[in-house]
């Protein structure tokens, strides 16, 4: 089938999956389709590991684009599956050196979709009344352009939230939601309320699991607007004025979220969801001023000189820094971290989320403790989240 993925004329889709026996291919899938842009037709490839997608497009007629697609070629997948106008082939291996070859024609000829902005399937319809209700779009159920951006971020962080309430009740860290027992979830920060709502939308609607959200905020507007909302929407949703450091619940959540949440007011909805014992973490942090005005004030450490003598450098460092401090603190706390790419905000271009699963309780020494030890140590650093935790 090589032949057919280097003709733009003939493929429609290629989709590469699954792992032979053994094995364990640099990539968990990989799709293959044809789009025009304005630099003229190219191959798009994207690949996806255990985390994120990455995508790269390589022009018609270059040597980049055969050497990409013979990379993936010679990786162990289990399965290709080639599509056509007219045929769709089915290549399975079976051993190291044998392999199910199936064609079906296709009775209807498929439409080869070479557009760049191809329809993407989405965990709510932006026709959804959450999204009419809350003002992203119209009452004609369409999208308002001037909200794009903030459609797209609620977009993502459904799919990251699909993806970590499924691995965490697969892996049961998270307990199974009944209707006397819903899954409490809470929002630190929840400002309008775009999240909060979407959240227990897909969940209840999608999903179709029990769940009931909380939204916390120190701005009784805040609250005030999202009662409101709830009350039209109909849903099972509160909402309470507060500080993250200093709200009360009456249950410990299941769930704890706290996007965009400013500077250290990420270290305090961390703190709170250790404090809580929180099962599922999910934080994307704001900006990060803390770390980066010690880096300025403390002395670098040698070889580091480069990174910090100039500015912009410097900011990067202190995002590094101040995120990779939180993953270990949280690791320290009992917790597994993956720090995951997630969209960006209007207000911020960082576009990270940690995303955190609680397997136990504190780490007791170790080499987790050393490495962040050392790394404070180093840098001359006093993290406010590990102050919050007992442990600068």
């Amino acid at each position: 089938m090589r032949s057919v993925m280097l003709d733009p004329d003939q493929l429609v889709k290629a989709v590469a999956s699954g792992k032979q026996r053994g094995t364990d291919p640099q990539w968990r899938r990989a799709e293959l389709r044809y789009v025009d842009l304005k630099a003229g037709r190219q191959l798009q490839i994207t690949t996806y590991d255990a985390t994120q997608a990455f995508t790269a497009n390589y022009k018609v007629g270059d040597s980049a684009l055969v050497e990409a697609l013979d990379e993936l070629l010679d990786l162990p997948f289990a399965n290709w599956v080639v599509t056509t106008a007219t045929e769709e082939t089915t290549v399975q291996a079976k051993t190291p050196h044998t392999a199910l070859v199936s064609v079906v024609e296709k009775a209807q000829a498929a439409e080869q979709q070479a557009s760049h902005d191809l329809p993407k399937e989405r965990l709510l319809p932006e026709s959804d009344p959450v999204f009419i209700t809350l003002g992203l779009s119209g009452k004609d159920g369409k999208l308002k352009p001037s909200r794009a951006s903030k459609y797209r971020q609620v977009e993502e962080f459904l799919r990251q939230l699909d993806t970590a309430i499924d691995d965490a009740l697969a892996k049961k860290h998270l307990r199974v939601p009944t209707a006397d027992e819903p899954l409490r979830i809470v929002d630190l920060g929840c400002g309008n309320g775009y999240l909060t709502f979407a959240a227990q939308r897909y969940l209840t609607s999608v999903k179709q699991l029990p769940v009931v959200v909380t939204g916390v905020d120190i701005k009784e507007q805040s609250r005030d607007h999202n009662a409101s909302v709830a009350r039209d929407l109909g849903v099972n949703a509160e909402f309470v004025v507060g500080t993250i450091d200093g709200v009360e619940l009456p249950r410990n959540p299941d769930v704890v979220l706290a996007l965009h949440a400013c500077d250290t007011a990420t270290d305090d909805a961390l703190a709170r969801a250790i404090d809580w014992e929180a099962p599922l973490v999910l934080a994307a942090p704001c900006c990060h001023h803390d770390i980066s005005a010690q880096l300025r004030k403390a002395p670098t450490p040698s070889p580091y000189a480069m990174f910090t003598r100039h500015g912009i450098l410097r900011e990067r460092l202190a995002d590094t820094l101040t995120d990779g401090i939180r993953a270990s603190l949280l690791r320290i706390s009992g917790y597994r971290v993956d720090v995951v790419q997630f969209v960006e905000s209007q207000h911020t271009p960082r576009n990270t989320m940690l995303r955190a699963v609680r397997t136990g309780g504190p780490v007791k020494g170790g080499s987790v403790k050393k490495e962040y030890d050392d790394l404070v140590s180093t840098w001359a650093l006093k993290p406010k989240l590990a102050e919050l935790l007992g442990l600068a």
